[in-house]
């Protein structure tokens, strides 16, 4: 076996300039900039040339080895911005670790999962190799993280080649993590078909289900408009006895969505929430954009008597669905119900949470010339609601045009007042 992945290693080499390769979507890595800041060695190694990267985590070793080496925040971080600095730290971390005589695999196998940060094959292999060279073997944990490494970089042959070795060994079989990587990079390139094909391999290995699977087959479905395909998968998923995540519930009502299928969206909604699977925001925004688009105020007024049952929920849900009715009536002028409809919202302690909405009523009123209403509504709003600027703008821009210059110097007042001027 070592020979077969050393093998693959040279050809490799000698392909370096030419791999063949198949096309995934590209995903940004967050720079975690909130905890940039913070973090002392970050930004030494940010600030500092490629050339000195080793000498200062050399400079850096007392302090490092008092606390818990977070790796995996500082290659995310410099990735990929700084892809050759992060890749200087993983080969300064197997140094220390060869010159050490490191025989924890499992410590190998996390520096081969991080090479999959930088997209870099060649070192996830060279990791590989020095851990061998050790006299230390590898396990099925190993092969997946070097697999892994390779699907993040795009090298889908490298990493099928690895999967052969494990299934013709003894001691590193293919795993359900094994199956669920190659079924998880499918899903993210939209690759419907290989994902499907690796879900069905991973079925003929009588290997369970679960969750992690379930997620990435459904988002993968979705993504791709393949929707009745999703829909068979959450059934088998149902049948496995695997309770849904907030991921997979978001997915699935994503597709309904994304339809335009109304009374099976509402059908789903309140199921979920009957079975007490979480409900989220991100959940609650699609439903809501759905009936705006549709124009169904009656519906979300449903929706609403729906929630105020026990369920599984947050104040935030609660709030875009009493903002989604307001904005709802407020499209089409509505101020009776817009009145009715902010009234039951502060009442219970909710407020409006974006400016847009906040706006879209404020037009509403001008549109329909009710100022002395308007007067009234901003009153309620001041004490739950800091205005923005753009809001102050706005009403500065209707009453101009009315030519109420008595309202127009009062807000100007009032922007001054709240330091917007």
């Amino acid at each position: 076996m070592a020979f077969a992945v050393r093998a693959l290693w040279a050809v490799r080499k000698s392909c370096r300039g030419s791999p063949r390769r198949y096309c995934f979507s590209k995903h940004a890595h967050s720079n975690s900039n909130s905890h940039s800041n913070s973090n002392p060695l970050l930004l030494k190694l940010l600030q500092v040339p490629n050339s000195h990267i080793k000498t200062t985590l050399d400079q850096e070793m007392a302090s490092l080895q008092s606390s818990q080496r977070s790796w995996d925040f500082l290659i995310t971080s410099l990735s990929p911005s700084s892809s050759d600095k992060a890749r200087l730290i993983l080969e300064w971390i197997l140094e220390k670790m060869l010159k050490e005589n490191e025989k924890d695999r499992d410590l190998f196998s996390e520096l081969i999962f991080l090479c999959g940060k930088v997209k870099d094959v060649m070192l996830g292999m060279r990791v590989f190799s020095s851990m061998e060279a050790t006299g230390v073997k590898p396990n099925s944990l190993v092969f997946n993280s070097l697999i892994s490494v390779c699907l993040s970089s795009h090298d889908i042959v490298t990493a099928v080649s690895l999967f052969e070795i494990m299934e013709s060994s003894e001691s590193y079989k293919p795993d359900f993590h094994t199956y669920n990587i190659f079924i998880s990079a499918f899903s993210k390139s939209g690759n419907v078909d290989a994902m499907l094909a690796w879900y069905s391999a991973k079925k003929a290995a009588r290997l369970g289900p679960d969750l992690q699977m379930f997620e990435s087959l459904i988002s993968g479905c979705v993504n791709s408009r393949k929707f009745k395909i999703a829909d068979r998968i959450f059934e088998e998923m149902m049948i496995s006895g695997i309770v849904p995540s907030a991921s997979i519930i978001e997915s699935m009502l994503n597709g309904i969505c994304k339809q335009k299928r109304l009374g099976r969206a509402e059908e789903f909604f309140t199921f979920a929430m009957d079975s007490g699977w979480e409900i989220n925001e991100n959940m609650v925004d699609k439903l809501v954009a759905m009936y705006l688009q549709l124009g169904k105020a009656e519906e979300m007024e449903g929706l609403l008597k729906t929630m105020m049952k026990p369920c599984v929920t947050t104040t935030g849900v609660l709030t875009r669905i009493h903002c989604g009715i307001v904005k709802m009536y407020a499209m089409v002028d509505r101020l009776d119900d817009i009145e009715f409809a902010v009234g039951r919202m502060l009442k219970q302690g909710l407020s409006f949470t974006s400016a847009d909405d906040v706006e879209k009523v404020i037009c509403s009123y001008f549109r329909r010339e009710a100022y002395d209403r308007l007067d009234i509504f901003l009153e309620c709003l001041k004490r739950c609601y800091v205005l923005n600027k753009s809001t102050y703008d706005l009403l500065i821009s209707g009453y101009k045009r009315a030519r109420l210059l008595e309202k127009v110097e009062r807000v100007m007042e009032d922007m001054k007042s709240a330091g917007l001027v």
